[in-house]
């Protein structure tokens, strides 16, 4: 307790400062984000989608070299047209298929087949309220969960062990290095649980953080080392690339532009990448790099994800060498808004659950296997360029690991939906500690 006054008394400024960067670019535009069309943040489309993955034959037009009209939040559609099947030539797609998932780099033992154990020894690897890079949108305990049980479950693969967690290697490993994650809510959240994992070993005069809208960047100064967070949830372009202003009535997005924000993560020596849900809330629109009249394609969400993929895929194919740069990607990460689905006949989603789910087998809705199997066919091309942390499965086990209602609403909830909680239910982010620190213990030992 004196070691912990002792620190608290030297972060206010930077906990302050990073509580309202916090406070503003989770609380206010992420209270809750839908995973289906009907109740996401557009309207169900009035322009019949075309799946890329059942359309003609391609269209096929070199990705852009030359940067486009930057996309923003006050982009519009002078018109919408469908989806005529136009592709960027991916550079990836000139790799000759592999027919499997890129290797994990571990290849004695299936790191991600297993089972959770209840460990009160071990787990959690950290305080919540010790960590002063929490954030109150996970802080579950903080905003009023009465059960702790979420915080104690370690991952036991089937065949063999994990490394036991250890800052100082972890920091060892990073030593003269960047790591960024790129992405959207829920790879900040992984970064938010990775600093909180980090951070205690560090002598406080010698770590800082500093907010950005778009890049935030937590330094390690003794070890010359830096964790960072870039938001860019549909990796390329869009007009939802603000932090801060991202709640928008339509998704438009330029599949060819990646050059952006990649001049952001290309310095970086380790990249940690995800996205999927934001593909999960309807249609979404095109404007190609070359469109001067704002004249939009609408496509489904599934194909707009794959023309992204394949965009962010040349850039690794061209620009990455697996000897200098370490680069994963991270699967779907699970959300539980149907409780029928892991007991049958009852109602209701996430809220009220204590325990994780014991079938092995299970996989809920909220995990697309299309989504799956395109990430596959894209992923399998870039061979040792990149790395799979396969969280999905044993993700899918965890539904009593969200914050439901223990967490910071931005907007007031009135009476019907207070009396309703399933009503309000956040079953898609992951308290913490909780179901991250487990996806950094994995990406600890494949590093």
């Amino acid at each position: 307790m004196q070691r912990w006054q002792k620190r608290k008394t030297q972060f206010p400024l930077i906990a302050l400062i990073f509580f309202v960067f916090i406070a503003l670019t989770i609380l206010y535009n992420e209270s809750i984000i839908h995973t289906d069309d009907t109740n996401g943040d557009q309207p169900r489309s009035t322009v019949q989608d075309v799946s890329l993955l059942n359309s003609s034959p391609a269209q096929k037009f070199n990705l852009s070299n030359k940067p486009p009209v930057g996309l923003d939040k006050f982009t519009k559609c002078s018109s919408t047209v469908r989806y005529s099947g136009r592709r960027a030539i991916s550079a990836s797609n000139k790799v000759e298929f592999s027919g499997r998932m890129a290797a994990s780099g571990v290849e004695t033992c299936d790191l991600f087949t297993g089972k959770w154990v209840f460990d009160n020894n071990s787990y959690p690897l950290y305080n919540e309220s010790s960590c002063p890079y929490m954030s109150d949108q996970l802080a579950c305990h903080k905003h009023g969960r009465p059960d702790l049980g979420y915080q104690f479950w370690r991952w036991q693969p089937d065949n063999c062990n994990l490394q036991g967690w250890n800052a100082l290697e972890m920091w060892e490993k990073l030593r003269g290095k960047r790591l960024m994650f790129v992405g959207d809510s829920l790879n900040r959240g992984q970064w938010i649980s990775l600093l909180c994992m980090l951070q205690s070993v560090i002598p406080p005069d010698k770590q800082s953080i500093t907010p950005n809208s778009e890049l935030t960047v937590f330094r390690a100064e003794n070890y010359n080392a830096t964790v960072e967070f870039l938001w860019a949830p549909l990796l390329v372009e869009s007009n939802s690339d603000d932090a801060v202003d991202h709640r928008l009535s339509e998704r438009i997005l330029r599949p060819d532009a990646i050059l952006r924000h990649a001049s952001r993560w290309e310095q970086a020596d380790i990249l940690i990448f995800n996205s999927y849900l934001w593909w999960r809330q309807g249609s979404v629109k095109l404007i190609w790099s070359n469109e001067e009249n704002n004249v939009c394609q609408e496509i489904n969400g599934l194909g707009g994800m794959e023309l992204a993929m394949e965009s962010w895929a040349d850039w690794v194919a061209t620009r990455v060498d697996p000897l200098k740069k370490k680069v994963f990607f991270i699967t779907m990460s699970p959300t539980h808004l149907t409780k029928n689905e892991w007991d049958p006949g009852s109602e209701g989603n996430c809220y009220d659950e204590k325990e994780p789910i014991q079938d092995k087998n299970y996989w809920g809705s909220g995990s697309d296997r299309p989504t799956m199997r395109m990430l596959e066919k894209v992923l399998s091309r870039l061979g040792s360029k990149v790395s799979i942390l396969n969280v999905t499965q044993l993700s899918e086990y965890r539904k009593d690991g969200h914050p439901t209602i223990y967490r910071k609403f931005w907007e007031p909830l009135g009476p019907e939906k207070l009396a309703n909680p399933a009503s309000y239910s956040d079953c898609i982010h992951w308290c913490l500690p909780g179901v991250p620190d487990v996806w950094n213990e994995l990406l600890f030992q494949l590093l």
